[in-house]
């Protein structure tokens, strides 16, 4: 049976991951505490993995009942006192003006409460993937599983079935596939299209040789029957993008929830 094995989210976009036992759906169509916070340059353009590999480096830490954020260079040992922890959202300057010395440059670190900086803007749900997806992905490149879970930054991770089952939440172009996470639904509406971040090791940017090709011929090797091919203008696709139905706002997700598509047997 489908269930529910991880809910992840990412507090600050483009930095470490935050797994929770449960997530409520909030009013712009994000979990709590996803994406919540974004760094953006002087000239408002995200810093994040695809253009700056700089971010590989910041290793973030948040502490959801204490609204800590610590920062420090990844590879800085933990058990020492070098992390610079900032509460949210008051020391948001100066938790900024970290980042900047970090990167060499302004920057500022930007709040939204309501469903926070998805990177899809059309379907600002939270992304679904499967367990054995990720497992296989490991496999086409000899990685761990955790690595590739962190390349590809999914919020919602399913059990209980085969690889690439998420596959089954889409159709053709402007068509929707409504599945349920306990007692909230979603609408799945594409595959989506990844971008250079999952080619590097999250912990410290270096380039996976070939993996874009190796990726993509795999994955068109692999495309399961019940795919809507139509939706592969390339394979450089993984994972499901989704929207939020009205009703679906202020309800929770919890790791251990059933899952189910309910539009028919896909």
């Amino acid at each position: 049976m489908a269930s529910l094995a991880r809910v992840r989210v990412h507090p600050v976009k483009s930095l470490d991951p935050l797994d929770l036992a449960s997530a409520s759906v909030l009013e712009d169509g994000g979990l709590t505490l996803d994406r919540e916070y974004a760094i953006r340059d002087a000239e408002g353009r995200y810093v994040n993995g695809k253009r700056e590999r700089a971010v590989h480096r910041v290793d973030s830490t948040y502490d959801p009942r204490e609204g800590t954020l610590a920062l420090r260079e990844r590879g800085e040992d933990k058990s020492g006192q070098s992390a610079a922890a900032f509460h949210l959202p008051a020391e948001r300057p100066a938790a900024a003006d970290w980042l900047a010395g970090f990167l060499g440059y302004a920057v500022s670190l930007d709040h939204d409460e309501t469903g926070g900086f998805p990177d899809d803007t059309d379907a600002t749900g939270p992304t679904v993937v499967s367990t054995a997806t990720l497992e296989t992905v490991a496999g086409w490149f000899d990685l761990p599983v955790e690595s590739v879970r962190r390349r590809f930054r999914a919020n919602l991770e399913v059990d209980g079935v085969p690889a690439f089952w998420e596959d089954r939440l889409y159709a053709g172009e402007g068509e929707a596939v409504r599945f349920r996470v306990g007692d909230a639904v979603f609408d799945g509406v594409n595959p989506c299209a990844r971008c250079v971040v999952p080619s590097r090791d999250p912990d410290t940017g270096e380039e996976t040789p070939a993996f874009r090709r190796t990726f993509v011929e795999n994955r068109e090797a692999t495309l399961p029957a019940w795919a809507d091919e139509s939706r592969f203008d390339h394979y450089y696709r993984l994972i499901v993008n989704t929207t939020v139905p009205e009703e679906t706002v202020g309800e929770s997700v919890a790791v251990g929830d059933d899952v189910a598509v309910l539009d028919g047997e896909r």
